[in-house]
């Protein structure tokens, strides 16, 4: 088959366009011509239509994107196919969101949400994301990893949490900080690595976790930040080199950083809701916390972006969770286990590795894509 795959093109760090690097790569892989397109680049996407003449475009984003990714190819004639993460709340667009084949969600709450939010959902499929194990995969050079440690300025018997972000509040690292001044007085011997991009809203949100460091009594020693832009293969070093990879997400559609950990073999702590609850298995490859808290709106705005005329606010007759807390004691308690036990560690990762390369290696997520268009869309 013929694909043209609509994404923010060329590769760059951001995880759409990895979401569509690692799919495009997987589709050749597996036989099929695909070429890929900016999804904002309309001049380039009408010459791939007229030229290319795909059998069907595969849109990467979320429902803000359908008139770029969707829209615009079925004005042309050709069968589009939206492969939608979540956004907040779905706004706008239903009709021609239930007018649509096949919508593939990137994990069953993504789905969740859109039906939440009105969208009928009999067209919605779960399509994972998936990971290059090129690149993620357990490191089994000493050497390697204690060079990345040793850069870190953290020892070889020390305990490494490992968290990245946008911006690490979002991944959970608040609830974290008060789990381990739990776990800080009972076990002492770790440090906390926490990644970050040079954004505001990283800026905004470390100088409220520098002050719950210090409200914790914790020592700030101990809490190692990195704020610049790493390329897969770094970041893969990192995580790496880690022990305990967490990130109790307030909201993650997907969760692709731990698919990634648990490839590089590492245990994975998170939160029982959203994408983890589908790649993470409890117990065996990680540890899946409950919620404790639910922030909720009653009302939001919605904008031009969105696809109205103007701003408005919209009131919802139910409220909305916009953000979840994970339960600190829990995490506080998972932590603990794996920092004290080297064995159940190490057994865990191992069964993450596995668990990552069975299930989300992106060869079979290109597989399973093609198999969902071929039965809902391009019918043989």
């Amino acid at each position: 088959m013929k694909f043209l795959v609509l994404y923010p093109y060329p590769r760059s760090i951001d995880s759409l366009s990895l979401q569509g690097h690692y799919l495009v790569k997987g589709l050749k892989e597996l036989g099929h011509e695909v070429l890929s397109c900016d999804r904002n680049s309309e001049v380039e996407k009408r010459k791939i239509y007229e030229t290319f003449h795909p059998d069907a475009v595969i849109g990467i984003g979320c429902w803000k994107n359908l008139p770029e990714t969707i829209l615009h190819p079925s004005s042309f004639g050709v069968p589009a196919v939206p492969w939608f993460n979540a956004n907040g709340w779905v706004a706008n667009y239903h009709e021609e969101l239930n007018s649509l084949p096949l919508i593939l969600a990137t994990s069953n709450w993504v789905k969740s949400t859109y039906m939440r939010d009105g969208v009928e959902g009999g067209n919605i499929h779960i399509c994972h994301i998936g990971f290059d194990p090129e690149i993620f995969f357990p490191q089994e050079d000493k050497q390697k990893i204690n060079s990345v440690r040793k850069d870190l300025g953290i020892k070889e018997d020390e305990i490494m949490i490992f968290t990245t972000g946008g911006d690490v509040t979002s991944k959970g690292a608040q609830e974290m900080f008060k789990a381990l001044a739990e776990v800080n007085k009972q076990f002492k011997n770790w440090k906390y690595v926490l990644k970050t991009l040079p954004t505001f809203s990283a800026y905004d949100h470390g100088k409220n976790e520098e002050k719950l460091i210090e409200s914790l009594g914790l020592d700030k020693n101990k809490f190692i930040y990195l704020r610049e832009d790493y390329f897969p293969d770094k970041m893969s070093a990192l995580m790496q080199a880690c022990d305990i990879y967490a990130a109790p997400s307030r909201l993650e559609g997907f969760g692709m950083t731990q698919v990634e950990a648990m490839a590089c073999g590492k245990p994975v702590i998170s939160i029982n809701v959203g994408g983890p609850k589908d790649t993470i298995v409890h117990g065996e490859t990680g540890f899946l916390a409950d919620v404790a808290y639910e922030l909720k709106l009653s009302k939001e705005l919605a904008t031009k972006s969105m696809g109205f005329d103007e701003e408005k606010y919209i009131e919802f007759p139910i409220p909305k969770t916009f953000e979840y807390h994970a339960d600190v004691g829990q995490l506080a308690d998972f932590t603990l286990q794996l920092c004290l036990n080297k064995s159940f560690r190490e057994q865990m990762g191992k069964a993450a590795a596995s668990h990552a390369l069975e299930n989300f290696h992106y060869k079979i997520i290109a597989q399973e894509m093609v198999e969902l268009i071929e039965k809902f869309v391009v019918k043989n």
